[in-house]
């Protein structure tokens, strides 16, 4: 591997400390004499490398963006099991659900938004095609599937002390059974269809 030159180093410092930055404050509270302080550069050396402020940003969640395709795998023929990998990924880095958050609040529509829509629109694709394959329920518009599939995926990143909350309400207040139920209610939805050739598009196959 060859070893990172000394502008590597610095523009990866500041990647990291602006996707903390980010994490913490979002776009607009974002400052950027903070991410050079914690970068160890300054504001100008920064400025070097992203125009903006709004560019820093667009280019730290093209990366986050990667990686949570990387780390998830959408497989729209097992949707309940790429929704326990999303749900995993984002319980074990709470900060990056926070920091698309972020994102899609302040930013959507805008050209530091374009890796989101990207992503959006190659996985809508993906969704498309099992469809006419068979392999997915062709009566759900594949954007609803998406997002529906995404937020029971999320539904616990930076919520489980919710079950300490009603702790003598729960039946099982393990991590493990809060993945559970995000795999069952995508698999309600969302049958794994593996290996299917036909689909039911009935109205009791959404129950």
């Amino acid at each position: 591997m060859t070893p990172s030159t000394g502008a590597d180093s610095t523009r990866d410092r500041i990647v990291a400390a602006a996707r903390a930055e980010f994490a913490r404050y979002g776009i607009a509270g974002a400052r950027i004499t903070r991410i050079a302080k914690a970068a160890k550069t300054s504001s100008e050396r920064l400025y070097a490398y992203f125009r903006s402020k709004e560019a820093l940003y667009g280019f730290v969640a093209e990366q986050e963006m990667t990686a949570v395709a990387e780390a998830t795998r959408l497989d729209p023929t097992d949707l309940p099991e790429y929704a326990g990998r999303v749900h995993d990924y984002f319980l074990r880095h709470p900060d990056r659900c926070r920091l698309m958050t972020w994102g899609r609040m302040e930013l959507a529509g805008t050209a530091a938004d374009a890796a989101t829509r990207e992503t959006v629109r190659r996985k809508v694709e993906q969704l498309r095609k099992a469809q006419e394959a068979g392999r997915l329920d062709p009566a759900w518009d594949p954007i609803d599937i998406l997002v529906f599939v995404n937020q029971i995926a999320m539904a616990w990143a930076g919520q489980l002390d919710l079950v300490d909350a009603a702790a003598d309400q729960v039946r099982d207040p393990s991590p493990a059974a809060r993945r559970a139920a995000v795999v069952a209610a995508v698999q309600r939805l969302f049958p794994a269809t593996a290996g299917n050739t036909s689909i039911s598009t009935s109205g009791t196959d959404r129950a």
